[in-house]
Formats: structure tokens, C-alpha cells, sequence
């Protein structure tokens, strides 16, 4: 259901050098109004996009933001085979699921000192979180990493980019890789299935609600003028919500 990678391109709004996405993807909303992504869901888009991450970026370590990018950056690691740093940023409160007034926040920062810490100073950095929403928290990790350490050059990479205005921008020589476009839409990921009230189980009978296909039927009727007058039924099928 996915696309492939598109080519990489040259964007006009300067804000970021180069960007590599997927046309989009045939996710729909659920009747909450929300769309939903499977582990499935997210293991493909992840998986098609490896092999460009590779030929296009190169990367020597990657940097997951917390909560979102844990997942993505792991899957990723196990396809590029480089070692994963861990980040905790929080823009969203959990409490309210707005964002917080105070920006975003910095909880947890990696060591340059030892380990895979070191790769960054001169190395490809690639940046990797699960949606770029509003492009707050992606523009406050490049400004972190650009801050504590010289690499030689820094990436950003997420599994959903939403098309819609972005608050946050990015430096001109920053590459960006996203899975797929999505629309400006709530998403539901896997990870975070109890936060809406759902099990596991639950979450995966959402999201693949949300990947069925509407089927269209075109029924004929005649008005009283023996006209022709076609009436179109849009229905999804097999879906069961809980």
C-alpha cells in the first residue's frame, strides 16, 4: 500500500537541503476521526525507506527522540546496521495532549564521552522520530546536536511527515527523509495504544480498519421525467471498532 521512495529533491523554501518522501499512503480517518498505524504499518514504511537512508545519508549513528523514534530507530538499526543514541524531548503534556506552553522540553541527553556518543562529532548524524508534526521538536534536536558537537553532517528521518504548515525549520544543509506524507490528521501509533484507552489488540483491529479500502456501488434510479439520475454509496466493510 505504500510507495516507494521518491527521488531526492531540491526544496524552494530553504529550509532544509534536500528531501527524500513517498507520495503518501491509503491510510484513512476511523469514526473517532483519528487514523491508525499498525506495527505492520510502521515495520514496512521503516523498512522501504532503509535502503535510501543508505545510498542517499550513510549514517555512522542515529539519534532517537523519545517516545516516538525508540521504535523506527530500532528497526532501522537492525536494516543500516550503526548504533542508536536515545534522546528524550517532549513537546506534547501527556496530561493535557496539548503542546506545552514551555516549548519543548530536554529530559535526557546522550554522552559524547564514550560509546556511540563519540560517532557524532564528525560523523553523519541522522535524526530519526516517528511524525514531523508541526517541526518544533525535529528544529530544537538539529539545534542540540549542532550545539554540543561538530558532525560532519546531520539528517532527519521520520516514518509520517503531515502535510501542513510547519512552525519549526531547518538548518539548508540538513537532508530529511520521510516514509510517507500523511494528511494533517491525528496518528495513533502502536506504542502508545493505552494512552487512547485501547489494548494491543485493539489498536491492530483500528488500524487495519483503516487500511481497508472504501468500496463505491452506483445504483440507477429514474425520476419522473424517465431521467437518469445515478446516486454513488461510499461504504467500508468489515470494520470493527472498538
Amino acid at each position: 500500500h505504500l510507495v516507494e521512495a521518491s527521488e531526492q529533491h531540491q526544496l524552494k523554501n530553504g529550509s532544509m537541503s534536500t528531501s527524500t518522501t513517498t507520495p503518501g499512503t491509503t491510510k484513512h480517518a476511523a469514526p473517532d476521526g483519528k487514523v491508525y498505524f499498525s506495527y505492520s504499518d510502521i515495520h514496512s514504511t521503516v523498512s522501504r525507506l532503509a535502503p535510501v537512508l543508505q545510498k542517499e545519508f550513510c549514517p555512522d549513528v542515529l539519534i532517537a527522540i523519545g517516545g516516538g523514534g525508540f521504535i523506527p530507530a530500532r528497526i532501522l538499526r537492525t536494516q543500516l546496521k550503526v548504533p542508536v543514541l536515545a534522546v528524550s524531548l517532549e513537546l506534547y503534556d501527556d496530561k493535557t495532549n496539548q503542546i506545552s506552553e514551555m516549548g519543548v522540553k530536554l529530559h535526557q541527553w546522550y554522552s559524547e564521552e564514550s560509546g556511540p556518543g563519540r560517532l557524532v562529532e564528525n560523523g553523519n548524524v541522522l535524526i530519526v522520530d516517528e511524525v514531523d508534526d508541526t517541526r518544533t521538536t525535529l528544529q530544537f534536536c538539529v539545534q542540540q546536536v549542532l550545539a554540543t558537537s561538530n558532525p560532519k553532517k546531520v539528517g532527519v528521518c521520520v516514518v509520517h511527515n503531515k502535510l501542513k504548515p510547519k512552525q519549526g525549520t531547518l538548518p539548508d544543509n540538513v537532508a530529511y527523509f520521510a516514509g510517507a506524507n500523511v494528511p494533517d490528521l491525528w496518528n495513533c501509533y502502536p506504542w502508545d495504544a493505552e494512552a487512547y484507552g485501547n489494548t494491543i489488540e485493539q489498536h491492530e483491529t483500528l488500524a487495519k480498519g483503516c487500511s481497508i479500502a472504501p468500496t463505491t456501488t452506483t445504483t440507477k434510479m429514474k425520476d419522473d421525467d424517465e431521467e437518469c439520475v445515478v446516486f454513488i454509496q461510499t461504504e467500508i466493510h468489515d470494520q470493527r471498532y472498538y
